[in-house]
């Protein structure tokens, strides 16, 4: 079983329900959310925070959320989520890029997340050509010889 796992998806997620995404995780997620293994995940919004929240009330994974800058950067709902998980214990480390912002900054958080993985879960929108960060990582832990597994949203 992998050990560091990476989790990436849209950040447009207002199409399903909550509970939609609980089952998507519990169904594709959880058989790899095993003690101690570890889970990188981008701090945005969507998938990143959805994930976060799930993985964090429902596993005893250790969490690891990737920002490209700092996290003051992220979006008020992210740094939510991220202040909860620390609150109540479960952000096992919280790695700040100091990178840039934009499409770089995140190609690069997302490069710097799977190089550290053994497995990728993507979360990609099933009803829109993905192009963006969702496909990059996918496509960038392709070309790095990584096991995926792709869960249309």
């Amino acid at each position: 079983m992998p050990q560091a796992v990476t989790i990436t998806g849209s950040r447009s997620t207002g199409h399903r329900r909550e509970e939609e995404y609980g089952a998507l995780f519990a169904t594709y997620v959880r058989p790899f959310a095993l003690p101690g293994v570890r889970f990188y995940l981008g701090g945005a919004i969507g998938i990143d925070s959805l994930a976060l929240g799930w993985l964090a009330r429902e596993t005893d994974v250790r969490l690891s959320v990737v920002v490209p800058v700092r996290l003051a950067d992220q979006p008020p709902e992210a740094r939510g989520v991220v202040a909860d998980m620390r609150s109540r214990g479960r952000l096992d480390e919280l790695v700040e890029l100091g990178g840039r912002s934009g499409t770089e900054g995140y190609h690069a958080r997302n490069r710097w997340m799977v190089d550290r993985s053994d497995f990728v879960i993507g979360f990609p929108r099933a009803d829109v050509q993905e192009g963006g960060g969702t496909g990059y990582t996918l496509d960038y832990a392709a070309s790095q010889y990584k096991p995926r597994l792709i869960v249309p949203i």
